[in-house]
């Protein structure tokens, strides 16, 4: 359905075939030790060394099956287990991911993981992995995914590969061990925070920089011509068309994203991707408008040129970085879970209201009871809309937040909260990209 994340053309990491595929293994580590928790879990149960009234952990698996959402495990008689209510997510969404990408070393990934809550008793106590005894065991699947994965660029630049939580249903970042070994390596370090701003660098900033005390010295806001197209209400088909007015328009989608990230408080670049069929006009009205917003403004060709058609970008980004502001957070850490994603709904997506489902606010009873309802928030939310529904483009205000359930992470240390329609397991569209790819003469094709 998408790409992997490899990038494209002359901006690409390599080996993308790895990459896009199984590369070190990490994401495999990952599905494993969720699932070996979940095993224990079950077995603790049927062997009746502890005695759970609700289980909050759930499977996961690498690969989109919407027919593993809600299913019901243990039938078949006793022999089999106790028939549970369960399902599965996405292993992007684990909150093992989220714990590796966050953890600062193996001590902590150890600390963290004894403190994940995977069920609470009949008195309401919370049960964890260290109680469990299974640590150990998940602290060796995961070991050598503890390291970061060093790649290159087409043009043999550093790269570092290294965790997946999708920002749409995670925390959206790439590991503190890559960053701070970037950080180690290069004079800049240019690190991902996917999707938009309300999405990635919402908790690129309140979660991972808060969590690990990085200061960004810089901000790089992505858009092209066709997004901003389609936030003014251009059909998919007709974006790579010359529309002026429709980029007009659109203009107002940029104008929040920019707007965001300027109440974090670093320097702003906006840097393009530069499609042939974009028009100089086109191009000259995005400039102006970030002149007049007071951000820079550079034009990257990354795609067609490789490092030649990104320099503009690079000295956009160097003389950003030589002024650095100090970061601000969208909300205070005391906050509780219910406030943190008021402001969030507020200040990043222009929210009206927040509107708890029934079984948010019986988990938000859990989280007050069990003590973790000051936790830093992770949103899972649409990337497509600054709203909880997809087709709500450019950028509306006043609208209603409606969550649907407050997931715990206390290993990660954050509450995820669930918003609209949102999925932690997707589903494949009509023409799955399985069906192009295929290996001949001994190499993997169809992967983008």
């Amino acid at each position: 359905m998408k790409g992997g994340a490899a990038g494209g053309g002359y901006s690409q990491v390599l080996p993308m075939e790895a990459i896009n595929l199984h590369f070190t293994g990490d994401f495999h580590a990952i599905t494993a030790a969720n699932n070996l928790l979940a095993a224990v879990i079950d077995n603790a149960r049927h062997q009746g060394q502890v005695d759970m009234k609700e289980i909050l952990w759930r499977r996961v698996l690498d690969v989109n099956d919407r027919m593993l959402r809600n299913i019901v495990t243990g039938l078949g008689g006793s022999a089999n287990g106790i028939p549970t209510e369960a399902g599965f997510d996405i292993t992007a969404a684990s909150e093992l991911m989220a714990v590796l990408c966050l953890a600062d070393g193996m001590e902590d990934l150890r600390v963290r993981l004894d403190r994940i809550v995977v069920g609470t008793r009949r008195d309401g106590s919370a049960v964890t992995v260290k109680e469990l005894g299974v640590t150990g065991a998940l602290l060796a699947l995961l070991k050598e995914a503890m390291k970061p994965n060093l790649v290159q660029s087409i043009e043999g630049n550093l790269a570092f590969v290294h965790g997946g939580p999708f920002a749409n249903i995670a925390h959206g970042c790439n590991s503190v061990a890559a960053t701070r070994a970037a950080l180690k390596l290069g004079d800049y370090a240019i690190t991902e925070a996917g999707f938009g701003s309300d999405l990635g660098a919402e908790k690129f900033f309140n979660i991972k920089c808060r969590a690990a005390g990085l200061e960004p010295a810089a901000v790089v806001l992505v858009t092209s011509t066709k997004a901003l197209k389609w936030h003014g209400g251009v059909p998919l088909p007709e974006i790579g068309k010359p529309n002026l007015e429709a980029l007009k328009k659109g203009l107002c989608n940029l104008d929040a994203h920019i707007a965001n990230l300027k109440n974090f408080g670093p320097n702003i670049v906006v840097s393009i991707n530069h499609f042939h069929t974009d028009l100089d006009e086109e191009l000259d009205l995005i400039r102006a408008r970030c002149t007049e917003l007071g951000v820079r403004f550079a034009v990257s060709d990354g795609f067609a040129l490789g490092g030649k058609g990104a320099l503009e970008v690079a000295q956009a980004v160097i003389d950003a970085a030589e002024d650095p502001k100090p970061l601000c957070f969208t909300y205070d850490a005391d906050d509780t879970v219910v406030e943190k994603v008021e402001k969030i709904a507020a200040k990043v997506y222009s929210a009206g209201r927040v509107e708890l489902s029934p079984a948010a606010l019986k988990d938000l009873k859990r989280l007050q009871d069990l003590g973790f309802d000051r936790l830093p928030v992770c949103v899972a939310k649409t990337p497509f809309s600054f709203t909880a529904d997809p087709k709500a483009l450019g950028a509306p205000k006043g609208f209603v937040v409606p969550v649907q359930r407050l997931i715990l992470n206390a290993g990660a240390g954050f509450v995820v909260v669930t918003t609209g329609a949102i999925m932690r397991m997707p589903g494949l569209p009509k023409a799955p990209a399985a069906l192009t790819i295929d290996v001949k003469d001994g190499r993997i094709t169809g992967l983008a």
